[in-house]
């Protein structure tokens, strides 16, 4: 077995964890919304044609914020379109994805889903074929008290309290030519910029996110954050990144070391925000959203017909070694809590989401549910500096890649240690020493793994092999605990402070 140290002080820490980075994310696309978390008649259904077998899934998953409407749909989004009496709604056919939108569930329907939840609204802007009029008109209708006009109509429309929505997404991957409205980086900072303004000027409590770059890998990328920071920087708290990866070469060792290309990405994205911020002389910190992560490849190509409603669409099955880059992702984004303070992943439900539904029938958790479940309940608190001393491998895409990666969180109450860690090597295991160095009243309570599985072994919602289950615990010796990571495994290593008699 080959060996491994990680040595764990609770003086070394890289930052307060923001909850918001276990996030999720509703697009109007497939069946996320008809057929997943809204579906009416269902046998679970409850009086707002919410699932309820859906909801008590999500709040297995703790997600604090759920991003809404889009995504790609938002840029030919008509936010009237979806409030008002649902009889005089209008049907619309949605370019973004092809499909017809009848748009029976809108903003309110999804905040009170949001309430049921236990989870906060994350409100994109269209950007795209409109602007600071209509943004600004959402904000008033949504966290206006009353006695305006949109704040009156939200009223009349049955809702009496205003939503409260803090955080508000202006547009999204304005930088594509796939996105409805595309604009030059100059085109879309001036309009970032003074919706921005309006909107502060309507509840100057929220925050706004910058859209950054559609993924690391555009030729505008870095050029586009450059401009449109300088533009409006400072009228925002966050710059989005938005990253997928896929394994179309069938190609583990590379894909299992992807992440190593995400922290390049969240580096290189901090070190342009920090740019225009010296340039500028502020004192104001813009920050992260990575709004938009997941793997996503297996569905790229699915057919869907042209003007249908809520298709199956973008729903990829998930196997174990997606499992795996999916808690490797996490830990990059647990490396720099620091500066990433919001992220989502893309989907919650049927549409590349680690909850997939039967329209009409039952539901199962995919393979991807597990990681951020782990993550989502127990990566509460502080990210601590974890340099793992392990050996090394080359893949046919990236060099010296660590055999383990790993993160460490520190509870809120400092009373549980929690070490997060895969080993991607396919074919030993390690013994991962953790020397606790001033955590000396702290035994290990539980060790949960996903480990022993065929790479490609998948859920269905006929079986569900690929889960979780509880290993042997670390052996203890003084303030050095040991426990064995299986090769191709995620890991999770619980630790809590003795009560004292």
């Amino acid at each position: 077995m080959k060996k491994a140290k990680l040595p764990l002080s609770r003086s070394f820490q890289i930052g307060k964890i923001d909850k918001r980075i276990y996030g999720s994310f509703i697009e109007h696309l497939g069946r996320a919304v008809y057929g997943g978390i809204y579906e009416p008649g269902h046998a679970t259904a409850d009086e707002d044609g919410f699932r309820q077998d859906v909801l008590s899934e999500v709040r297995a998953l703790n997600v604090p914020i759920v991003r809404y409407p889009g995504g790609n749909f938002v840029s030919g989004y008509n936010w009237e379109d979806g409030v008002g009496p649902v009889e005089q709604r209008p049907k619309r056919l949605e370019l973004a994805w092809g499909v017809t939108e009848p748009n029976t569930f809108g903003t309110n329907e999804f905040l009170k889903w949001c309430k049921k939840a236990g989870s906060e609204c994350m409100m994109a802007v269209n950007l795209g074929l409109r602007g600071a009029d209509a943004a600004r008109n959402l904000v008033e209708y949504c966290n206006h008290p009353q006695g305006s006009y949109y704040s009156d109509l939200r009223i009349k429309h049955g809702v009496k309290e205003p939503h409260n929505i803090k955080l508000w997404c202006l547009g999204n991957e304005m930088d594509g030519d796939w996105q409805i409205g595309h604009k030059t980086a100059y085109e879309y900072g001036r309009a970032a910029a003074e919706a921005a303004k309006v909107m502060r000027w309507v509840d100057p409590s929220i925050e706004l996110v910058l859209c950054g770059s559609s993924n690391g890998h555009t030729d505008t990328f870095g050029d586009w954050e450059l401009t449109t920071l300088d533009l409006a920087y400072d009228k925002v708290d966050y710059v989005s990144l938005h990253q997928y990866y896929d394994n179309k070469t069938d190609d583990t060792a590379s894909f299992l070391a992807k992440n190593m290309a995400m922290d390049e990405f969240i580096k290189t994205v901090i070190a342009i925000c920090d740019t225009v911020k010296g340039k500028k002389h502020k004192k104001h910190t813009v920050n992260l959203s990575f709004d938009e992560w997941n793997v996503w490849y297996h569905s790229n190509d699915d057919y869907v017909e042209r003007w249908s409603t809520a298709p199956h669409q973008l729903e990829d099955v998930y196997n174990f070694q997606d499992a795996l880059l999916v808690g490797l992702m996490l830990i990059s984004l647990l490396r720099r809590a620091d500066r990433v303070k919001v992220a989502c992943l893309a989907q919650l439900v049927n549409v590349i989401a680690p909850i997939m539904t039967e329209t009409g029938g039952g539901l199962f958790r995919q393979t991807i549910f597990y990681p951020f479940m782990h993550m989502s309940n127990y990566g509460r608190g502080t990210a601590l500096v974890s340099q793992i001393a392990c050996g090394k491998h080359d893949s046919k895409e990236f060099t010296d890649v660590p055999d383990l990666d790993g993160i460490a969180v520190l509870s809120d109450d400092e009373n549980e240690l929690t070490v997060f860690a895969v080993n991607r090597d396919m074919e030993e295991s390690y013994a991962l020493e953790l020397d606790l160095l001033d955590f000396p009243d702290f035994v290990p309570v539980e060790h949960i793994e996903m480990a022993g599985f065929d790479r490609k072994a998948e859920n269905a919602l006929v079986s569900c092999p690929v889960k979780p289950s509880n290993a042997a615990l670390p052996e203890v010796d003084g303030r050095t605990a040991t426990a064995e990571l299986r090769p191709l495994s995620w890991n999770v290593l619980r630790f809590q402070k003795k009560q004292k008699d």
